[in-house]
């Protein structure tokens, strides 16, 4: 029976991609609230979809390949607009984009040169999405409750954890790339 549903996962990534214009079109016209509550929608789909996934067995190729691409879309899209739109500063642009773009990088050499399979995300990696998620809601709040306060410290701290996450992945690639050369 589950195997007529194997679908839904993909499914919950093609919604995700399909709530980044709403999302992104919301934000640039100053419209935050439905753009959080698309933003959250989204943000659900993404950890349903996985849950699902590896929990029913659910998973397929395209999945690999779709929610990967729905996470970027919605996290690098919206971080792009908010920068664009002066709401998040050029530093924290820089990171979330460079990081996201490295991690691209990484995962084209690993499946060019050590296995075709996509590498698996650590947990670090979701603790940052996590937080990357969360650091964008707290953007959105402030905008909706007109809070004119700085987040240089949640700013920091954003900073330190995707730049950590970064050097993980980093750190795991030229050991994968090491091995697969000393074999």
């Amino acid at each position: 029976m589950s195997k007529y549903f194997i679908f839904i996962p993909n499914l919950l990534s093609i919604i995700r991609i399909g709530l980044v214009y709403p999302i992104l079109n919301n934000i640039f016209i100053g419209n935050f609230l439905i753009s959080l509550v698309y933003f959250l929608l989204a943000s659900i789909t993404d950890a349903l979809d996985g849950f699902l996934a590896r929990r029913m067995k659910w998973q397929t190729y395209l999945g690999t390949i779709l929610d990967p691409i729905a996470d970027k879309l919605l996290l690098s899209g919206t971080i792009f607009i908010l920068w664009l739109n002066s709401y998040i500063p050029l530093y924290i642009f820089v990171i979330f984009i460079g990081r996201d773009v490295a991690i691209l990088l990484g995962a084209a050499v690993h499946m060019t040169l050590i296995e075709s399979e996509t590498p698996l995300p650590n947990i670090l990696g979701k603790i940052t999405t996590g937080l990357q998620i969360a650091y964008i809601v707290i953007i959105f709040l402030f905008q909706i409750f007109n809070v004119d306060m700085t987040l240089i410290l949640l700013d920091a701290f954003i900073l330190v954890v995707t730049l950590m996450s970064l050097i993980v992945y980093a750190k795991n690639w030229f050991r994968n790339i090491n091995e697969y050369h000393n074999e």
